[in-house]
């Protein structure tokens, strides 16, 4: 009997440190973000955990047996891109006709990061979770890790997880972007976007080099620049600084998301106070809105969709897996969200 009752024994933080060769204050450390403790000395802590299968319960002493904590996580990349404000505010306007609230985290697109926050998100027994996967390994969203807390995942998928995902029509878009800079007259076009890893910056590659193929565009691999993270507006000014040095610089530029827009606009207007002619400049598709496009200096289509009802979208699909009595015998469902090519606008 006593080895049953050892088997069924959840492992405490002592028993992590103790695994790691390191202090339980350090595991602490480590489980909170890191501060002040080495990369290397965290990766032997998160290896502990995952070892043992170790998570923090936050709210064990707050709440009585049987009783759920009215908590939804929700994780994503950039929480510095009002895109993902606008998304977590669409999630929390669904939860909050429940009663429920949401926890937001950032993963700043680090998969080390997300696998530490989906943990603590656990210890504070969320009710489910809805993540903006950052990419990389994904074991610590398995079910073995998981257990019955449904996922569902937003704008990205993880092929193999099996698990409800919302995504946008980002093929369709970046081919009708593309078509629209093509119907335009230009034929040297720019490609800023995300590291070919990404999964949306797959997608949205794979759509513009549909366009161009379709109409018998040769792609210029040295307009092509998809090296880029979703936060690094400056990594895209810079690489729209390499794309206008060159000896025939590209005509116009299809920015994969709103950061790189950001980043083009910003090497572009840094040209024109140095003196260059608007009319020198690139002609821009942005897919994804962002702050004032309509008041750029020179042409931007912006490839639309709205953040926040991708949000209501991912919170709908939790809920209603919450509300089911055998969620975990359901298939997983695939939502698609529209997009759409708005006009050209400048000032």
């Amino acid at each position: 009997m006593s080895g049953v009752a050892g088997a069924s024994k959840k492992p405490t933080v002592k028993e992590v440190a103790r695994r790691a060769g390191v202090s339980p204050m350090t595991v602490s450390r480590t489980l909170a973000g890191g501060a002040n403790v080495r990369p290397d000395v965290q990766e032997r802590v998160l290896a502990a955990v995952r070892e043992l299968g170790y998570h923090r319960n936050e709210n064990a002493r707050s709440l009585r047996p049987g009783q759920s904590s009215g908590l939804i996580g929700v994780a994503i990349t950039n929480l510095g891109n009002p895109y993902y404000g606008n998304f977590a505010l669409g999630v929390e306007e669904v939860v909050a006709e429940t009663g429920r609230r949401i926890i937001l985290g950032n993963t700043g697109g680090e998969s080390w990061r997300e696998r530490q926050l989906v943990a603590d998100l656990r210890g504070r027994q969320v009710e489910g979770l809805i993540l903006v996967p950052a990419g990389g390994p994904s074991d610590h969203l398995s079910p073995d890790h998981l257990g019955d807390m449904p996922l569902v995942l937003a704008s990205r998928r993880i092929y193999g997880l099996d698990v409800d995902v919302v995504l946008l029509d980002d093929v369709g878009g970046a081919y009708r972007g593309t078509l629209a800079l093509l119907d335009a007259g230009h034929t040297r076009i720019g490609y800023l976007g995300n590291v070919g890893s990404a999964f949306t910056g797959g997608r949205r590659y794979e759509g513009f080099a549909r366009a161009l193929a379709e109409r018998g565009v040769i792609a210029d691999p040295e307009l092509i620049v998809r090296e880029q993270q979703d936060a690094a507006s400056a990594s895209a000014g810079e690489a729209t600084r390499r794309l206008l040095d060159l000896p025939a610089p590209p005509t116009a530029i299809f920015s994969a998301n709103n950061r790189n827009s950001i980043g083009a606009l910003r090497e572009i207007g840094r040209r024109l106070r140095a003196g260059s002619r608007a009319a020198d400049m690139p002609e821009i598709v942005s897919f994804d809105d962002f702050e004032l496009a309509e008041l750029m200096p020179v042409p931007v289509t912006v490839v639309e969709h709205d953040a926040r009802q991708l949000g209501r979208e991912a919170a709908r699909l939790l809920l209603s897996r919450l509300q089911m009595t055998d969620r975990s015998e359901q298939p997983a469902r695939l939502v698609e969200m529209p997009v759409r090519v708005g006009r050209a606008v400048h000032v």
